[in-house]
């Protein structure tokens, strides 16, 4: 195969331009031949009219000649170049072997600078598109996560950024955070993808609700536990805009658009009263009372077919709510005359009774 078919599968394979492609082998044969004469001056070209790659060892012109490695006769010299002087360093055609252990380096040199221009314009393609939902399709499924075609780039979607309920389909459409673009491969993984962050949920509501796009409502604080809940805090900066009913749509159409499956999403319209905050976080239960007890905990008062709704699975619910108000949430147990006994009879952190 001619030097030219090789670099226009390359070109057409890679999408790399083809100067520099004649350059990285260029490149690849130089370091090949120093390893095989390293006390030669060496230079490597790639002819095009001949397609096939030249190589020159620099020659002084000198008389008498001594060593005729890097020597050359004035007569000689003027063969190649018709001014040629003495003391002139000229490039001349070499033709000396190499051997199959330089041609092996040759290639490992040539798709190493390869591979290093794909890392570049991969980085360059993508770095600005970090932090952001990126749409793709489901390429192969892995016991460690999913890989993602992007347009023609692969991108990883690991186990511990995905959500449990996800199906991993063959196929598929799958959109998802890019949460890392990496100089190089890490584990051959490049791109890194997260279905299972809040960032990813703020990202969609960003994406599905034009008012928080343009800042006309703003997510103060979300938090999440993928599969389970997401609760964020909106705000509206324009009086005629109410921030929670312009995140949910009309008829919830904004909130299925998300496409977050089972996953209940509670949106909490923000609020200088803590305490009013702190009833709204606990949601979907209602809550009688707020007393705060200082920066970092408060006592909370239900009814008590309402607290299993206030605790939620596993404690999940009142967990998510102490993250989103940035406080310590602790249920306490309705008496007569106000008076309540603390009792720790839960194993679950953030509430007592």
């Amino acid at each position: 195969m001619k030097l030219s078919q090789v670099i226009d599968e390359l070109v057409e394979e890679k999408g790399l331009d083809r100067s520099i492609l004649s350059t990285i082998i260029c490149d690849g044969m130089l370091i090949a031949y120093n390893k095989r004469y390293p006390g030669l001056s060496l230079s490597v070209s790639y002819n095009k009219k001949a397609d096939e790659i030249e190589v020159f060892v620099d020659k002084k012109v000198v008389q008498p000649v001594e060593d005729d490695e890097v020597e050359i006769s004035l007569r000689k010299a003027r063969t190649y170049s018709e001014n040629a002087q003495m003391g002139d360093v000229l490039a001349i055609p070499f033709d000396g072997p190499i051997g199959r252990i330089e041609i092996i380096k040759a290639k490992q040199v040539i798709a190493q600078k390869i591979r290093a221009i794909e890392y570049a314009v991969v980085y360059n393609e993508f770095k600005t598109k970090e932090g952001t939902v990126v749409h793709g399709i489901i390429n192969k499924c892995e016991r460690h996560g999913v890989t993602v075609k992007i347009n023609d780039t692969f991108a990883f979607l690991p186990k511990s950024l995905s959500v449990s309920s996800d199906k991993c389909i063959v196929g598929y459409s799958i959109r998802a955070l890019l949460k890392e673009v990496l100089l190089e491969p890490r584990n051959e993984n490049q791109l890194i993808l997260d279905r299972s962050s809040a960032d990813f949920v703020k990202k969609l509501f960003e994406l599905e609700v034009p008012e928080i796009y343009e800042k006309l409502v703003e997510i103060k604080k979300i938090v999440r536990i993928p599969d389970y809940k997401t609760k964020l805090i909106v705000v509206s900066y324009d009086k005629n805009i109410d921030p929670v009913g312009t995140c949910v749509g009309v008829g919830g159409a904004r909130i299925k658009a998300i496409g977050l499956g089972t996953e209940k999403i509670d949106i909490i319209a923000g609020t200088s009263s803590l305490e009013e905050l702190i009833k709204n976080a606990l949601k979907p239960a209602e809550v009688n009372r707020v007393e705060l007890i200082d920066d970092n905990n408060a006592n909370v008062w239900v009814d008590d077919d309402q607290r299993s709704v206030a605790i939620g699975k596993m404690g999940q619910n009142i967990a998510l709510a102490s993250q989103l108000v940035g406080m310590q949430l602790h249920l306490v147990k309705n008496e007569a005359n106000s008076l309540f006994e603390e009792e720790n009879d839960s194993d679950e952190e953030g509430f007592v009774e």
